[in-house]
């Protein structure tokens, strides 16, 4: 279980391929590093990914052909960064809200608004997943959670404060950028048991 709540970046170092398979390795540093283990969870951009080596501070992780299809780690290259949380342990604060690490979509940013003391982006995504975003809701975005502002058609924004964007990839994001989305799962279940009920009732 993740929280959404980032705690840091780290960079991509190596890319083994192999067919339809590819092992990551990340420089990660202290104290994200601090008591990791092999079969450990560490989300990646949102993904959970299992530790497969450690090195000291560089760290691998494999990722299988869904994985790369249906998420944006399959578009890095060497020298990219990767938002990175570690799984969250019992006791933990829960700062954000809880999340899977399993993304259904990638997001579109299509627009960036800058102010004064944040920033406004907005996201394009299926109309078919525009059921589960509802403004106020949480929603997961490359690992973050994220609170929705405006909601319309197919597309919703979300406002980033300087903290979100100093600590996270989303201070560099342009717009064409391809982010990771997880839906709350509550959000889900409670739209998803509403339209059940509905159906059989017509």
């Amino acid at each position: 279980m993740f929280t959404g709540i980032v705690q840091g970046t780290a960079k991509l170092v190596a890319i083994d391929k192999k067919a339809q398979f590819q092992t990551h390795v990340i420089d990660l540093p202290e104290p994200l590093s601090s008591g990791l283990a092999v079969g450990a969870s560490v989300a990646h951009n949102g993904c959970c990914l299992t530790v497969t080596h450690i090195n000291g501070h560089q760290v691998s992780f494999d990722l299988m052909q869904e994985t790369l299809r249906l998420t944006n780690l399959g578009q890095l290259n060497v020298g990219d960064a990767v938002n990175i949380e570690r799984a969250a342990k019992f006791g933990d604060e829960i700062g954000g809200h809880s999340m899977s690490g399993h993304i259904i979509c990638m997001a579109t940013v299509v627009d960036i608004i800058d102010s004064a003391h944040n920033k406004t982006l907005w996201f394009e995504i299926p109309e078919s997943l525009m059921k589960y975003v509802l403004p106020k809701g949480y929603i997961g975005l490359d690992g973050c959670s994220l609170t929705i502002g405006q909601v319309e058609a197919n597309r919703f924004n979300v406002h980033l404060i300087p903290e979100t964007l100093q600590r996270t990839l989303f201070g560099s994001r342009k717009i064409g950028d391809k982010i990771n989305v997880e839906i709350d799962p509550q959000t889900q279940a409670i739209v998803d048991t509403v339209e059940r009920v509905l159906a059989k009732q017509s």
